[in-house]
């Protein structure tokens, strides 16, 4: 089978047209120098990836913030001090024409507490995961308004920059419990001042922020943001919230929503689920369909004058084909299965294969962040996956791993 409907291009209301209609979603990569710069590996990644056929690559999250980092060495851009190696990685993901895309993001609360013993939030209200399973969080502060207002000139300032670098687009991320997303939900947002209380004023964090990335980097540059469909948690951003607040997006000049869903709270996004979902849980007859939060994406769609993207467990070609027929989404986000298979959207684009590998099928879900991120590491060294890699294997390997990169970057801040 030929899958027509995937290999349309499509323009985005900037005028910026992606190839086709599989993007590769973003995965943090945890690899670049103790300094937050990028390396030779991330351009020996993206530079494998941009031979993909994908139409469109999303970098993992670069943070706007070298004090909030999702994990030891993501890349930061906060200054000018890294940006020659920024613009190697830019032109590797770019090369062949490829579009790339920086997303960028602030960790918010959602911060290991070796990297920041104080980190800043909406609220001063903790992230509620279980401890003693490689998660420590410390409390966070109520940010001040001089604090939210210098959080919006960082997001602009790394626009800007990755502009600059040549990334030919920029996400903003405002989902899976990061900063934007802390404003936005009620669960993590007590707030009684303009930022908090309303949607509207909930809101009002990412309106602003992204018409600063807009000024910062012109009319005619794609700008997206990455927003949950809901949250999944009782009491947090609901489907109804997305909804309305698209609404309020649809002025905003924005060129692609991409729609996902859950937190490190309640791990939706890859499929799992913790805690009462609340009122968008749905009936066991309709969580049939592979991808996560497809189900959702329809509502949010008609809602949207902006094409839409959804990512998180599409696998099958018949799926993704079914689900652009259907007028649900208008870009399919691929992440875990262009780890397992850097090839997979060519693959499915000439009709060489009807699924996209599911190693996760064999594995453990706690073993699954591990197994994912030992084989971003042979991608970056050059190497193929290794598909019989074991959960246990990869989990203790990463986690050896990880504690190697904490040192690294703690010795560079003590020295």
């Amino acid at each position: 089978m030929t899958p027509t409907i995937l290999a349309a291009p499509l323009r985005l209301p900037c005028g910026a047209v992606l190839a086709n209609r599989i993007a590769k979603a973003a995965m943090s990569e945890g690899y670049s120098d103790p300094a937050g710069h990028a390396t030779p590996r991330l351009e020996a990644l993206y530079r494998r990836w941009a031979q993909s056929g994908a139409g469109m690559l999303l970098s993992g999250n670069i943070q706007v913030d070298p004090a909030h980092l999702e994990r030891p060495l993501n890349v930061v851009v906060s200054d000018d001090s890294g940006f020659e190696a920024l613009a190697r990685m830019a032109a590797a993901g770019t090369s062949g024409g490829m579009h790339f895309w920086a997303q960028i993001s602030h960790t918010g609360r959602q911060v290991d507490a070796k990297i920041n013993a104080a980190p800043l939030s909406a609220s001063a209200v903790e992230i509620d995961v279980v401890r003693g399973v490689g998660f420590d969080f410390a409390p966070p502060t109520a940010m001040t308004e001089a604090q939210i207002q210098a959080a919006i000139a960082q997001f602009a300032f790394t626009a800007k920059t990755v502009k600059a670098a040549g990334f030919t687009g920029v996400q903003l991320h405002a989902a899976h419990g990061y900063l934007i997303s802390q404003f936005l939900s009620s669960h993590s947002n007590t707030r009684t001042d303009r930022w908090g209380g309303s949607l509207e004023n909930r809101a009002r964090f990412l309106l602003e922020t992204l018409a600063a990335v807009r000024a910062a980097v012109g009319p005619a540059f794609p700008m997206s943001i990455k927003l949950n469909t809901s949250d999944f948690q009782k009491g947090a951003f609901t489907n109804a919230e997305c909804v309305a607040l698209v609404g309020m997006l649809n002025g905003s000049s924005l060129d692609l929503l991409e729609l996902s869903g859950g937190s490190l709270e309640q791990p939706k996004q890859v499929g799992a689920s913790l805690k009462d979902e609340g009122e968008d849980r749905l009936p066991e007859s309709t969580r049939k369909r592979e991808a996560y939060f497809v189900e959702f994406a329809g509502a949010v769609k008609a809602a949207a004058q902006m094409p839409v993207m959804v990512t998180g467990g599409f696998r099958t070609v018949a799926g993704m084909v079914e689900a652009l027929d259907n007028g649900e989404l208008d870009v399919v986000g691929l992440g875990r299965p262009m780890i397992a298979d850097p090839e997979a959207p060519r693959k499915i684009l000439s009709g060489e294969v009807d699924k996209a590998l599911t190693p996760e099928a064999n594995i453990g879900l706690f073993h699954l962040l591990g197994w994912n991120n030992i084989q971003l590491e042979r991608l970056g060294d050059g190497l193929d996956p290794d598909l019989d890699l074991s959960g246990e294997a990869a989990a203790a390997a990463f986690k050896a791993l990880e504690a190697d990169n904490f040192t690294a970057l703690l010795q560079r801040r003590s020295a």
